[in-house]
C-alpha cells in the first residue's frame, strides 16, 4: 500500500496533529520538542511519504533578535508611556526594540506589519488601531509571527491580550461621581477610534442603571485621532446649547475631557468640586498631562507597569514555539481611581 502523500510542513503537520510551530521545531532540532511530540512526530514520518525541504526549514528559522512594537498614534502620550515601559523591558531582556507608529492609518498598520514581516522578527507587540483596522491582514500576520495584542482587544488577533479593565473602571467612577454629587452625563465622539470607548460606554449605562439612575450620552461629532480638538469643539456647542441632564461630566477619555475643559474655560463656566463651580468634568485613562490641567482633571488610571510587564513576558515565552498554538489568552489589571480638583 502507498504511503500518503504530504507535500509541505503544513500538511504533515495537520496529518500528524501537531502544532505547525512544534513539527517546524522539530525538523530543525528534534530533541528541542517534548518527548510526546517527537514521537507522535516521528510515527507519522514512518507511514507518510514526507521529507522537508532543509533549506526552507533553515530560512524560515533564521530569526532575528528584534522584537516589534506597533502602536496606533505615537504622538499621544499615553502610547509613548507604555512603549517606553515596552522598550525598556525588551532591551533588558536581550532583544533590539523596533518602535513603529500607525499615525491612525490601517494602511500604514498593516504596512508596518509587512516591514516587520520581511526582517523576521522574534516576534511583535501590537496595540491595533480597532475598528478601522484590517482584521484579515492582521490576523493572517499574527498567524506567521508570535504576536501579542495590548490596549485594544480585536479579537482573534494575536496569541493574547493584555490590557486595561475598561468595564470595572468605567463602574468604578459612575459610582464615586453619583455618591460625590449628581449623577454623570457621558460625553464620547461618535466614531471612536479605539475599541475601548465602546466597552467604556457599554459599562456606563449599565453602571447607572444598576444604580436605578438614567443613563444621558451626549456623542461628539468628529473622527480620528484629534480628540483635544474633537472635545473642545464638541465641548463648546454641548456647552452652549445646555445639552448635559446634569452639572458632571464624565467624558469617555482624557484626551476628550483637556478639550471639554478648555472650552468650558471659553464659555467662562467654573469647573471644580466645590459649591461655587458649575460644573464636575472626569476622564478616564490618567493620560500624563491630566495632572497638569486646570483645574487638575479627575480619572481613572491603567496600570501601565503591569500591563507592560505580562505583555513582554508573555512575548518572550512565545518566542519558544512550543507555547504557541494554545487557546488565546485575555488578561485585564485594575487601574486606579484618581481623585483631582476637577471633580
Amino acid at each position: 500500500m502507498s504511503k500518503p502523500k504530504i507535500r509541505n510542513m503544513e500538511e504533515f503537520a495537520s496529518f500528524c496533529g501537531i502544532s505547525r510551530p512544534t513539527v517546524s521545531k522539530y525538523f530543525n532540532d528534534p530533541d528541542s520538542v517534548r518527548s510526546s511530540s517527537k514521537e507522535t512526530i516521528e510515527q507519522a514520518l514512518a507511514v507518510c511519504d514526507y521529507r522537508p525541504n532543509m533549506f526552507a526549514v533553515n530560512q524560515n528559522r533564521k530569526l532575528t533578535k528584534n522584537i516589534g512594537i506597533v502602536v496606533p498614534y505615537l504622538a499621544d502620550p499615553f502610547f509613548a508611556e507604555i512603549a517606553r515601559q515596552i522598550e525598556t523591558l525588551v532591551i533588558n531582556a536581550g532583544y533590539r526594540p523596533l518602535l513603529l507608529s500607525s499615525h491612525g492609518d490601517p494602511q500604514l498598520e498593516v504596512g508596518n506589519l509587512e516591514a516587520l514581516r520581511a526582517i523576521k522578527p522574534a516576534a511583535v507587540l501590537l496595540a491595533p488601531l480597532g475598528r478601522a483596522s484590517n482584521h484579515e491582514a492582521l490576523e493572517k500576520f499574527c498567524n506567521d509571527v508570535p504576536t501579542v495584542n495590548f490596549d485594544a482587544n480585536v479579537e482573534g488577533i494575536g496569541e493574547a491580550f493584555v490590557g486595561h479593565n475598561n468595564e470595572k473602571a468605567t463602574t468604578t467612577m459612575v459610582n464615586y461621581l453619583s455618591r460625590a454629587g449628581s449623577p454623570p452625563c457621558f460625553f464620547e465622539m461618535k466614531k471612536p477610534p479605539n475599541p475601548n470607548a465602546n466597552k467604556r460606554r457599554i459599562a456606563y449605562i449599565a453602571g447607572m442603571e444598576r444604580l436605578g439612575l438614567e443613563p444621558h450620552i451626549v456623542q461628539a461629532d468628529g473622527e480620528g485621532w484629534e480628540l483635544e480638538e474633537i472635545g473642545y469643539k464638541a465641548g463648546l456647542k454641548a456647552l452652549s446649547q445646555n445639552a448635559f441632564a446634569t452639572n458632571t461630566i464624565f467624558c469617555s477619555n482624557d484626551r476628550l475631557a483637556i478639550g471639554f475643559l478648555a472650552a468650558a474655560y471659553e464659555l467662562k463656566i467654573s469647573v471644580g468640586r466645590s459649591d461655587e463651580d458649575s460644573l464636575r468634568v472626569a476622564g478616564h485613562d490618567n493620560h500624563p498631562v491630566s495632572r497638569y490641567t486646570c483645574p487638575m482633571l479627575t480619572t481613572y488610571s491603567h496600570n501601565y507597569k503591569q500591563i507592560a510587564q505580562k505583555s513582554v513576558e508573555i512575548t518572550l515565552a512565545l518566542i519558544d514555539e512550543d507555547n504557541r498554538g494554545g487557546a488565546r489568552k485575555t488578561i485585564l489589571y485594575d487601574g486606579e481611581l484618581i481623585m483631582r480638583a476637577s471633580a
